[in-house]
């Protein structure tokens, strides 16, 4: 992978959206002005997840009062199994950020295919111009591939970091040439990654951007997920877009790294593994 088409921008495969490398997630409550710098180098996926702070939507905002909408992927996600209320938090999603429609409706932590009622919902949102794209998200990794070939999915959101690479071959290795686009998330495992304590003895501790360098070099993956925190978080973030793809001994660090982490992870790991 060459520094030009590890910095994007990518086609996220079958949905045909145009997406910087790095997703941004509105949730972790960074200021406006982090995501607006994200934006200006690319980073147009903006997730607007259960926590729709402000800083987000004002950035929402003013990106759209200065023409740039069209530039935008913006995402809306819900994990609500309720068609009736899908429809109603749609709507209250467009009409609280001041847009006419999502590009992405995002279904959230599905370790089955939905519903019937939940995807007649989806339709009726779809055909009404509400959302334009359809992504699912969840941690049972199989699921993936099974209904990969069903042109409703568009997107798909995995689990996938240095600690838990099951997605590689449980998930990357078994989609077809026109698959759905990939986006990953927990690239800093929930933070374990970056945490001192739980180095390997002598291992240097990865930096935020190591842990979504490590994600990007994987060319199964269109977008890796971040949260920032503060408007450091997100420089920091966005430097991975600098320092380029990882080499072979960088990977194979990150590799160590995530062993060790997903080890020592006890009841957590058994749990989501």
């Amino acid at each position: 992978m060459t520094a030009a088409e590890f910095a994007g921008p990518r086609t996220a495969g079958r949905s045909g959206l145009s997406m910087g490398r790095l997703g941004v997630s509105g949730g972790y409550g960074a200021p406006a002005a982090a995501f607006e710098m994200a934006f200006e180098r690319g980073c147009n996926y903006f997730y607007h997840g259960s926590l729709e702070r402000q800083g987000m939507t004002q950035a929402v905002r003013h990106l759209c009062a200065a023409g740039r909408r069209a530039d935008m992927v913006l995402v809306a996600q819900y994990y609500v199994r309720s068609a009736w209320l899908l429809r109603r938090r749609v709507e209250g999603f467009l009409r609280k950020v001041g847009v006419v429609y999502a590009d992405v409706l995002l279904l959230g932590w599905y370790n089955r295919p939905p519903g019937p009622a939940i995807l007649d919902a989806v339709r009726d949102l779809h055909r009404r111009g509400l959302v334009r794209h359809v992504a699912l998200s969840g941690h049972r990794r199989a699921l993936f591939p099974e209904i990969a070939a069903d042109p409703t999915w568009e997107l798909f959101h995995v689990r996938y970091n240095a600690a838990h690479r099951g997605a590689e071959g449980e998930v990357l290795a078994k989609l077809a040439p026109d698959r759905p686009g990939v986006v990953a998330y927990t690239a800093t495992s929930w933070g374990r990654l970056l945490s001192a304590s739980r180095m390997p003895a002598g291992v240097p501790v990865p930096r935020a951007s190591d842990c979504y360098r490590f994600v990007l070099s994987n060319p199964g993956i269109d977008v890796c997920m971040t949260g920032p925190a503060s408007l450091e978080h997100m420089k920091e973030a966005l430097s991975a877009l600098d320092r380029g793809p990882m080499d072979e001994a960088e990977l194979a660090w990150m590799r160590r790294v995530g062993d060790h982490v997903h080890g020592s992870a006890g009841f957590l790991r058994r749990l989501m593994s």
